[in-house]
């Protein structure tokens, strides 16, 4: 009986220190600071180059190059030491001598809003919905994944950034993380610092890295080549690691930092490029509190009090059967027949018809007429009934023809199926979060198909705010990378039949009407 035996003959992986390590070394024209390290050696699975002798090292992998600035003013002499590591934790180093010439300044009112009266401590803006995302570079703003409120791991909001600076110009850069010193990491970027783990695809971790990372570092606001702000930070990172050490200023205010940072994927996880994306606001600030002045300035509305077709001044049309059925498999084919869409006796009737073996109805929007960007928004109506109704208000962003959907972002007002009768719900839809993932409420409105009720949504820089007759049931605050941030977006009302949210349609269904009363925007 053998218990736990190895075969006699097993043999251990081959050790194979590092050899031939070479060192090439930029340094950027106009004074910046920038040095670009290039390392390489044979046999080597990573490099750590300590750009400050008593600092940190930058991790590296073979055939790619860091980069780091020196944010010390002045002409002096550094020195840059690189460690080659191979199997069994064999390694063999090498430093090299560099002159420099850096001259970098942060102007006093930049200085006032990132680091206060000298030192100033930010947090993750959690509570607001697109606090953090990813998306491609080619958008500016995240396409891919948006987070909700308090989504993530508690170990990045655990984080805290502190921003200092001295009279000599001296600006320090501290990362302070929680009780156990993890922090997030973007998972294609574990084996920089794990090299024998295998991260699990997709799936972010929180990992210590405090020793292989600067937490009290240094940082430089200056204006790259394209005329953007830019905040650099020394061999660390700005909470989430994805591998950015710059990161474009999006927003600072003595209240909000917000900042993008590209990360350049390993080709061992498909390569390119992302674009990261973050908000922090001050450690005691509090969290979405921001807004606008009450909207209490009627900026327009339509009453309906022009008997026949909806005013041409206010409204347009959507004709037809759309694509797929407007995207969603609807039944319906919208027209601008009376028979559909028809102002009479003070009120907009719009209505779904069961005819020639198939269903009519109408959709009418203010889009190129009026658009508007942080509103308040009520319209007074009274919804249809009947399995496979789909009425809806709503509001699309003005640029959807170029960006497309749900790019340009999407504000549900109001929503009911027939099928579900008395329950009404409200959606946002934008790049993560968009179809059957939307940031989606419902509630009960008793009489809904009965009796006219008013269907209103507040819309300010921080949050969306749904209401009906005054009573708030579903509020989203978000921050300034979603497309619901000072774009302009337009309103749409129409009736649909069927679809992947109106169901199933009843086949005894003949017509039925959503009357409005009016719709009133105020600023």
């Amino acid at each position: 009986m053998c218990v736990g035996c190895q075969d006699d003959d097993s043999e251990l992986s081959a050790i194979i220190p590092p050899s031939n390590l070479q060192i090439d070394a930029i340094i950027e024209d106009g004074q910046t600071g920038n040095v670009t390290i290039t390392p390489q050696a044979d046999n080597a699975l990573n490099f750590h180059i300590f750009f400050t002798q008593n600092g940190e090292p930058t991790v590296a992998l073979p055939g790619e190059s860091q980069t780091f600035r020196y944010t010390q003013s002045g002409q002096y002499s550094v020195l840059i030491t690189v460690v080659a590591f191979g199997t069994g934790g064999t390694s063999s180093s090498q430093t090299i001598e560099l002159d420099l010439d850096v001259r970098l300044f942060i102007d006093q009112a930049t200085l006032q809003m990132i680091g206060g009266d000298g030192s100033k401590r930010w947090v993750w803006d959690r509570g607001v919905g697109g606090h953090f995302g990813v998306g491609p570079i080619t958008n500016d703003f995240p396409e891919f994944f948006s987070a909700s409120p308090n989504q993530l791991n508690s170990c990045l909001y655990d984080d805290v950034l502190v921003f200092s600076y001295d009279a000599n110009d001296n600006y320090t850069f501290e990362l302070i993380t929680g009780d156990a010193n993890e922090t997030f990491i973007n998972w294609a970027e574990i084996p920089r610092f794990f090299p024998n783990d295998t991260p699990t695809q997709f799936v972010d971790e929180c990992r210590d890295i405090t020793d292989q990372i600067a937490t009290n570092s240094s940082f430089v606001i200056f204006e790259n080549e394209e005329g953007k702000r830019v905040i650099s930070v020394e061999n660390s990172t700005m909470s989430y690691w994805s591998g950015a050490l710059e990161y474009e200023v999006i927003e600072l205010t003595a209240d909000k930092l917000s900042i993008r940072g590209i990360q350049d994927v390993s080709s061992d996880f498909g390569g390119g490029q992302l674009a990261w994306y973050h908000t922090f606001v001050p450690e005691d600030s509090g969290s979405g509190n921001v807004g606008e002045p009450p909207f209490d300035t009627l900026v327009w509305s339509d009453e309906f009090d022009a008997n026949g077709a909806p005013n041409p001044a206010n409204w347009t049309y959507d004709l037809g059967t759309g694509d797929n059925g407007w995207g969603n498999g609807e039944s319906q084919s919208y027209t601008d027949d009376p028979s559909n869409v028809l102002v009479e006796d003070g009120v907009l009737k719009i209505t779904a018809r069961a005819e020639n073996g198939g269903y009519t109805s109408s959709r009418i929007r203010t889009q190129d007429l009026f658009e508007f960007t942080y509103v308040r928004v009520d319209v007074r109506a009274k919804l249809p009934t009947g399995g496979g109704t789909w009425p809806a208000i709503w509001m699309l962003g003005a640029n959807i023809n170029e960006v497309g959907w749900p790019n340009c972002g999407e504000i549900d007002i109001m929503e009911h199926v027939g099928n579900n009768q008395d329950v009404v719900s409200s959606a946002l839809h934008f790049p993560g979060n968009s179809a059957g993932n939307a940031i989606f409420e419902e509630t009960t409105v008793s009489g809904a198909s009965n009796d006219f009720h008013v269907y209103s949504v507040e819309w300010s820089s921080t949050e969306i705010v749904f209401s009906i007759d005054g009573t708030v049931y579903h509020t989203f605050p978000y921050a300034n990378n979603l497309p619901f941030y000072n774009n302009d977006f337009f309103l749409i009302l129409n009736v649909a039949m069927g679809g992947t949210f109106g169901g199933t349609i009843d086949p005894a269904f003949v017509e039925s009407t959503m009357e409005i009363d009016y719709v009133r925007v105020y600023q």
